[in-house]
């Protein structure tokens, strides 16, 4: 019976070893997965930050070009405050009737006019360009609709006339151009010129 009973004991202590060993295994085949997986997951937290980095580098870079190019767009805005106040007091003082014969006054308009003249050239240099509007059709990307004007000899949209002008930095907008663009007369407007004309 001893015998039988060892047989049974070791029987049992190696079915214990097996299944320890099973255990051991299984957890050694856990730990290699849980290994690669923290593999492929730092791997993966590399490349994106890798990524990360290079688009941080590439904003910068275009950061920078565009600071450099374009760092006096707002010195150039502010500038065509000047151009306009000249272009105003010339325009007020000429049009004033008690002093269109002072001649010393005609001196100092031309003046004003060789200013205005030398500072659209630096703007010229400097690559701010006036937009051209008149008799173009409006374009909501450079041009502001300040109001409507009737005019049936135009297509509607056609810009008649600039308030104030509009210019552009190295094609960025600076202003958009102030203007009245034409609209078609409406049928009321029309029966009410007919109304006009028959009373004559």
């Amino acid at each position: 019976m001893n015998s039988e009973n060892d047989k049974e004991n070791n029987e049992i202590k190696d079915a214990t070893e097996n299944n320890e060993t099973a255990k051991t295994e299984a957890t050694e085949e856990a730990k290699e997965l849980s290994l690669e997986d923290q593999l492929k997951e730092s791997q993966d937290k590399l490349l994106r930050t890798l990524a990360e980095v290079e688009n941080q580098r590439r904003r910068y870079e275009k950061e920078t070009r565009e600071a450099f190019e374009y760092g006096g767009f707002n010195f150039a805005r502010e500038t065509l405050s000047v151009l306009d106040n000249l272009q105003r007091a010339h325009q007020s003082i000429q049009n004033d009737e008690s002093l269109k014969n002072n001649k010393d006054l005609n001196k100092f308009l031309e003046n004003i006019k060789i200013i205005e003249k030398d500072l659209i050239s630096i703007f010229e240099k400097n690559n701010i360009k006036k937009i051209k509007c008149l008799n173009e059709t409006f374009d909501p990307n450079f041009h502001q609709a300040m109001l409507e004007i009737e005019d049936e000899t135009k297509n509607p949209g056609t810009i008649l006339q600039e308030i104030q002008a509009g210019y552009l930095y190295k094609e960025r907008l600076l202003r958009p151009s102030f203007v009245a663009i034409a609209k078609k007369k409406t049928n009321e407007n029309k029966e009410k010129e007919a109304e006009k004309e028959e009373k004559k």
